[in-house]
């Protein structure tokens, strides 16, 4: 049975500071008593910024392999992902079959039911109703990426004990792939309604959706089927309103944050570009000392869907930022993949970190690397080693493994 938690301080606290960045306050387990008075007192609003971004959920501290305590400042792996804490999760389960997100304002279908391909999923909004709404549609990725939570465990296939879903089974209906009917346990992939705008795997019509078992994003072909829960409210969630600053910086005015015009100009391994930012802060870099690695959420925010090497000639992301060119593993001119600071974390410990891919996302299928899930979608690389080591990627599409990723840095 879900738990029905009505955090009002906490709301109140995450509504008043979503447009610095910043949030505080815990939830704590109310009585059934207090959770009806507290219905009547808590309105659903729009957030006071028109796209707050969702903490990551992540509370545990890695190096390149384990759990570690969260380590100081200017000691190695300082200022990851659950070093730095901002709009906390909270929900709301309405008791009708939704769930209100208390940060971003969007209400939830809770039960995605049974599996529809894509054009079912798109078309399906059109005449769905439930708790007497009827303007509901299909997430955005923007959206949908929303409620990840990377408290979550990548499953093994190989041991699939202590799965941890990526996102809150108190509130969402979740089921991993069926296994007994020929699927892998990591079949549980999410509709979004966002588009590639190019194909995938050497022609595929593809659209991206969130897999809530593995903690990815993924373009994947329409023909498959999918989960889905439909959406309303806070229709301008997803949507940026950059401005360059003139300094090196950009402003997203729809965040509230603060990013590098300029990355990193070359690639790193995951230590390294913790380290990075703690030398960018002591020399007060373009006026400031509180960059950080964004974590995988605000990294995601400022994809550009509408944009790719092979459609625009240019990385997944407003022209307003800077990005530095790559030959990728196809020998084709590209655009880099970017570091988080939240470590993809599985049943085998903390050796890989997330990253966002600006550019193509290669896989090497049948000994040829094509673009296998679009750029601007969200994978993992090993946070050390060697990349020679990959020389035909990893995983089921053969995912490039690059090790040595670029940086972007954020604040605010």
């Amino acid at each position: 049975m879900r738990r029905l938690w009505i955090p009002v301080i906490s709301v109140v606290v995450a509504l008043a500071l979503t447009a610095c960045g910043c949030c505080g306050g815990n939830e704590s387990t109310r009585t059934a008593t207090e959770s009806q008075q507290d219905e009547a007192e808590i309105v659903p609003e729009a957030p006071s910024a028109a796209y707050p971004v969702v903490d990551t959920g992540q509370a545990s501290c890695y190096d390149n392999a384990v759990e570690i305590s969260p380590p100081g400042q200017g000691q190695p792996f300082y200022g990851q992902d659950a070093q730095h804490e901002c709009n906390q999760p909270s929900y709301r389960d309405n008791g009708n079959g939704t769930v209100t997100d208390l940060v971003t304002g969007l209400m939830w279908q809770q039960d995605p039911g049974e599996k529809k391909t894509y054009a079912e999923a798109a078309a399906g909004a059109e005449d769905f109703s439930l708790a007497g709404y009827d303007d509901w549609r299909l997430p955005t990725i923007k959206e949908l990426y929303s409620l990840i939570l990377f408290s979550g465990l990548d499953p093994s296939p190989e041991d699939p004990s202590g799965q941890v879903p990526f996102i809150d089974t108190d509130y969402f209906d979740f089921n991993y792939g069926d296994v007994s009917a020929g699927e892998r346990i990591i079949d549980s992939q999410w509709a979004s309604s966002t588009e590639c705008v190019n194909t995938t795997m050497d022609g595929n019509q593809t659209v991206f959706g969130v897999n809530f078992a593995d903690g990815r994003i993924k373009g994947y072909p329409t023909a498959k089927e999918f989960y889905c829960i439909y959406v309303r409210g806070n229709t301008s969630y997803g949507e940026n309103d950059f401005t360059g600053n003139g300094d090196g910086t950009v402003t997203d005015e729809a965040t509230g944050l603060m990013w590098s015009q300029n990355d990193s100009g070359e690639g790193k391994n995951w230590e390294e570009a913790l380290a990075w930012v703690q030398e960018k802060n002591a020399e007060g870099w373009l006026g400031y000392s509180d960059w950080r690695l964004p974590d995988a959420k605000e990294l995601q925010s400022i994809v550009d869907y509408s944009r790719s090497p092979a459609t625009t000639n240019s990385a997944a992301i407003d022209p307003v930022f800077n990005c530095t060119s790559i030959t990728n593993e196809a020998g084709q001119p590209d655009y880099p993949w970017y570091w988080t600071g939240t470590t993809h974390a599985s049943s085998r410990g903390g050796e890989a970190a997330a990253y966002v891919a600006f550019g193509r996302a290669l896989g090497n299928m049948h000994g040829q690397w094509v673009d296998v899930h679009g750029a601007g979608c969200q994978r993992s690389d090993p946070k050390a080693g060697d990349p020679a080591e990959y020389p035909e990627g990893r995983g089921p599409q053969g995912d490039a493994i690059r090790i040595y990723n670029y940086v972007r840095l954020v604040r605010g």
